[in-house]
């Protein structure tokens, strides 16, 4: 029988996920796991728990809650056989987007069962991680603006979470109204870049901006590789035509939106600046070096996002 733990923040997403959780019990149970239920008490104890669960070789950590819980879990289980196996719960799920997942609300509660159902009997998968001055990240690390504005919303009350789209980009708009961009030097690889940047975002995943975006559609997660994303520009205009760009796809094409494919990339200011992890507030600083570490973590997919990846039969 497998062993396995339900890890799950009661802060996430828009609606209290926790008396929902057992729910999902029966339906592993009868796929033959064997369950254990955790709550997180922040950040550093849902790193810490998950790391515990491996290292008593539990097999799978069920992460459920939002983007951050994901890759704090995520944090707790590299270079280890215990698997993430993700239940989507949060404000934005951009890595269950990824998937095709549904999130779990109170109009789907469902959601929990029907997800843990997808993940209960499919053969694990290595994925990349990446490291930002060496915190693990599994979707984005991000310099500049949307760095300045996950700093200034996080942490938010539940009652902001209803309003997630509308608060974000309000609070990105007022933001860009004060923030002129960063003179940034960029090596990635080998090759050296230089110039003023709006945003620097480095990305494992094809999703961005709340999952509206897809900003790398050919990504995979077990490549060896990601993409760093450098936004020129310094007005409040720019960093809308940015987004509806983005949005619309028409940033792979824009001569202000360069792609640079890397496994080692190193991001240098001699201004300080903000980063973010997984959506989640980061240490900022004046350097930031970020490096793919490849199929260093073991999760469990959906069958029908197996296209995610290079490899779907390591």
């Amino acid at each position: 029988m497998r062993k396995g733990l339900l890890l799950y923040n009661p802060t996430a997403g828009r609606y209290p996920v926790g008396r929902f959780v057992r729910g999902i019990i029966h339906p592993l149970k009868s796929a033959g796991w064997s369950m254990e239920i955790a709550e997180t008490l922040s950040g550093t104890h849902a790193t810490q728990t998950a790391h515990q669960a491996a290292s008593e070789k539990y097999d799978a950590v069920f992460a459920i809650g939002g983007d951050g819980t994901v890759g704090q879990v995520a944090s707790g289980l590299i270079n280890t056989e215990t698997a993430l196996a993700v239940l989507p719960a949060g404000t934005t799920n951009v890595w269950a987007i990824e998937q095709g997942q549904k999130p779990f609300s109170w109009f789907n509660w469902k959601a929990l069962r029907e997800n843990a159902e997808l993940l209960a009997n499919v053969e694990p998968q290595r994925v990349d991680v990446g490291l930002c001055n060496d915190r693990p990240f599994l979707l984005w690390a991000g310099v500049g603006l949307d760095a300045q504005t996950i700093h200034k919303l996080e942490p938010r009350p539940r009652f902001f979470k209803h309003l997630s789209v509308p608060h974000f980009f309000a609070t990105t708009v007022w933001e860009a109204t004060f923030w002129h961009g960063l003179d940034l030097r960029v090596w990635t690889d080998g090759e050296f870049i230089e110039g003023h940047y709006l945003v620097a975002v480095a990305t494992n995943i094809r999703h961005y901006a709340g999952g509206m975006s897809l900003i790398s559609p050919n990504a995979l997660l077990d490549d060896g590789e990601m993409d760093m994303w450098l936004l020129s520009g310094d007005s409040l205009a720019d960093a809308l035509r940015h987004f509806f760009d983005l949005v619309a796809g028409r940033h792979l094409t824009s001569d202000q939106a360069r792609r640079l494919p890397f496994r080692h990339a190193r991001v240098e200011s001699d201004a300080a600046f903000s980063i973010q992890v997984d959506g989640d507030p980061a240490l900022g600083g004046k350097q930031a070096e970020i490096k793919t570490l490849h199929c260093a973590l073991k999760v469990l997919m959906p069958k029908d996002a197996l296209q995610l990846l290079k490899d779907p039969q390591r």
